[in-house]
């Protein structure tokens, strides 16, 4: 099992994670933070998702997991949506990703807009480790 940075687990630790839950992680890199939380997960399924196509890339070829299903998909979190017949997620996570931390005030609503689409009912984002309110209950 590879270690994850301490910085990456402190977020993983944070997340209100439930044995087969769905998670998304938005700006997912190599996978690191993804696969932390899949093997967490036991028979649940996250999604990694990046714009950068290299980063799935490296994240597809790194090490697999014992525990939820994992895939990842090339995306902005601006532009996200459910495949046809894809279910909703139970839990949204970002890391230092700029239209959500602030960085790129610019895209944050269409960020929003995306992951309220993204989750179902009760559904829940958090960026770095904190959870932010998405308007609505």
């Amino acid at each position: 099992m590879s270690e994850i940075s301490a910085r990456l687990a402190s977020v993983v630790d944070a997340l209100p994670l439930v044995p087969g839950m769905r998670v998304v992680e938005f700006g997912c890199g190599p996978g690191a933070a993804a696969r932390e939380v899949a093997r967490r997960l036991g028979d649940g399924h996250v999604l990694g998702v990046d714009r950068l196509s290299r980063a799935i890339e490296w994240a597809v070829g790194g090490a697999g997991v014992d525990g939820a299903t994992l895939e990842f998909r090339t995306g902005s979190v601006e532009t996200f949506t459910l495949l046809e017949g894809e279910p909703p997620y139970d839990l949204a996570f970002a890391v230092r990703v700029g239209v959500l931390d602030g960085r790129h005030p610019d895209g944050f609503a269409a960020a929003v807009t995306s992951i309220i689409g993204a989750l179902g009912p009760g559904g829940r984002l958090f960026v770095d480790g904190d959870e932010i309110s998405l308007g609505r209950r």
